[in-house]
């Protein structure tokens, strides 16, 4: 079928050829057919004038003859014979004019001729042309044909496999109606239970409360019975002795932490401003971020400074640092959209998680070291599994995200500062943008800079813009402690605030450069550190003078036994019991 097809189609194409060569001769032979007559006319007139002349000069001759023959004969010639020979030569010069003019006509005739034959080279040549390029459409027209029925059958398989798509897609419509039904009905069972479980958490909450606070009173009435007789004898003078100033007697003895009270070391930890610090949960290993784009780690364990390495791969300053539980992994958010983990023992970069489009400013293990979540300026939370190397969920919380923390060992439940002076709840086992809704939010009165969970995770402490920190009792999921302080000024958007490992006391950097730190049962100020440095001596002796930078971030030894501090001046001060007295302001 397709050799007669071929065959059929290849005979119509030359009968096509036929008909257009045809046409061409019928078309360029008519405008010459009149042309062709009049040259054959002429050419048949120049013959027969040509045959007239030589009939006139034969007569001609004979009529010389005959004269020659006359005069010969006769000398005498009468008037008649002059008459006939003046009207023979009368004829003679009229032949020869018209001989003339034909030689004249025959002249330009020829000229014509002459030309015409030029133009019909000329049209032959173009005549060439056309059919060369006749023949070359025709290869085109051959070549498009074969284009056509390959895009016709390519056109078939689209509009089969376009139809196969539909029917796939109208399937997965169904299917997605189907379990969007579903999901609503899941959000509203989870709903339900949430509201249930807060019910329940929060009458729980009332009850331990009320019995910790009878337990505090009878405690604290008992304390300052006894220590009432100690504070007379020798209060004050143990007071001067201390280089920290603290609040009552009562509100230290009752409280389980040591509150430090002076510098044990000092030392310049980065290039730049130090953004992070976070202590090793398993020995007296330090960690710090800086605007040089790495992050450094100390052995401060003997009583001096000794570096343990230096982690490189950012391309920004580093703006949070934190360990896993193990201690044997090290996670750096940085400004250059990306968070980096590196092992502790060989200081190697392991994962590079990319995927933010803003400077990433938290991020922190959840739960299992295979998994970090991190919050960015991009107003996203990203959770990765470092098995995989890719983000396994996106949480989109509408503001820039300055902090968070993982509630609870599995790190099913994050919870985020934000820009935006709120606080978000998120459910990590759900997928999407997780169960945060704008009842569960939690609105304070200034941008969020930092949020730490108590060892217990019943309660967050939350550093606020308006130069406060706010504690929260999850249980309740409200606000139950405020804390703030003449001259405390929270330093920048990133201010990092801690409790205490025992969770009774809660400590953040000024702008001052002071470090300021509250009971937490009385609210009350206990302590403000505040560095002095050796100026040059002068004639009146070296004058202390207290730093001013800003404290970004202060961070609790797991074991409580001391407390180290970061500034944008670049340096690392680590405090205690045991070091230099610390100035400190009067309560």
């Amino acid at each position: 079928m397709a050799a007669s097809l071929m065959e059929r189609r290849q005979c119509d194409w030359r009968n096509e050829i036929l008909l257009q060569l045809q046409m061409r001769d019928k078309t360029q032979c008519h405008c010459f057919k009149e042309l062709i007559k009049l040259h054959n006319r002429i050419f048949e007139s120049s013959n027969t004038l040509r045959a007239e002349n030589l009939q006139l000069s034969i007569q001609n001759e004979r009529l010389r003859i005959e004269s020659l023959e006359i005069n010969q004969r006769t000398s005498s010639v009468d008037g008649k014979v002059s008459e006939k020979i003046q009207i023979l030569e009368q004829r003679l010069l009229h032949q020869q004019e018209e001989l003339t003019e034909l030689h004249r006509r025959k002249g330009e005739n020829a000229q014509q001729l002459i030309d015409l034959n030029i133009c019909l080279q000329d049209k032959e040549k173009k005549l060439a042309m056309k059919e060369a390029s006749l023949s070359e459409s025709n290869q085109t027209i051959e070549h498009l044909n074969c284009q056509i029925h390959s895009l016709k059958t390519n056109i078939s398989e689209l509009e089969r496999l376009n139809q196969m798509l539909k029917d796939e897609h109208q399937a997965l419509q169904l299917a997605f109606a189907s379990l969007e039904e579903k999901l609503r009905k899941t959000q509203d069972e989870n709903r339900e239970l949430v509201e249930r479980l807060i019910s329940i958490k929060s009458r729980d909450a009332d009850r331990m409360n009320e019995e910790h606070e009878g337990f505090v009173r009878k405690r604290q009435q008992k304390m300052q019975r006894e220590l009432e007789d100690a504070a007379r004898e020798g209060g004050s003078a143990n007071r001067g002795s201390h280089g920290s100033n603290f609040g009552s007697a009562a509100d230290l003895a009752f409280l389980g932490c040591s509150i430090p009270t002076g510098v044990i070391l000092r030392f310049d930890a980065h290039d730049g401003e130090v953004n992070a610090v976070k202590w090793s949960p398993v020995d007296r290993l330090l960690a710090t971020g800086g605007a040089d784009r790495k992050v450094k780690l100390w052995d401060v364990s003997k009583g001096v400074m000794e570096s343990r390495g230096i982690l490189v791969g950012s391309n920004a300053a580093v703006m949070s640092v934190d360990f896993d539980s193990t201690g044997t992994l090290i996670l750096g958010s940085s400004n250059d959209f990306a968070s980096r983990v590196w092992t502790v023992a060989d200081q190697r970069l392991r994962h590079t998680l990319t995927g933010h489009c803003g400077k990433v400013l938290a991020a922190k293990f959840l739960g299992e070291p295979s998994k970090v979540v991190s919050g960015s300026h991009d107003r996203t939370l990203k959770v990765w599994d470092l098995r995989s190397r890719a983000c396994i969920e996106t949480k989109f919380a509408g503001s820039s995200c300055n902090d968070l923390v993982t509630c609870d060992s599995s790190g099913s439940a994050i919870i985020s500062g934000h820009f935006d002076k709120r606080i978000r709840f998120w459910d990590a086992r759900m997928g999407g943008d997780g169960s945060s809704t704008a009842a569960n939010d939690i609105v304070l009165q200034g941008k969020v800079t930092s949020l730490d969970l108590s060892r217990d995770g019943n309660y967050l402490l939350c550093c606020v813009r308006d130069d406060s920190l706010k504690r929260l009792d999850l249980r309740m999921n409200q606000i139950i402690g405020s804390y703030s302080a003449d001259g405390f000024k929270v330093g920048c958007d990133w201010a990092r605030a801690t409790f205490s490992p025992d969770g009774n006391f809660i400590s953040v950097g000024g702008a001052d450069g002071s470090v300021f730190i509250w009971c937490v049962s009385t609210g009350r100020l206990v302590a403000t550190l505040k560095d002095v440095v050796q100026s040059r001596t002068s004639s009146y002796g070296p004058s202390p003078t207290p730093t001013s930078a800003a404290v970004t971030a202060v961070s609790w030894h797991p074991h409580g036994s001391s407390l180290v501090s970061v500034d944008r001046a670049k340096q690392a001060i680590v405090w205690g019991n045991d070091g230099a007295p610390a100035m400190s302001d009067a309560l």
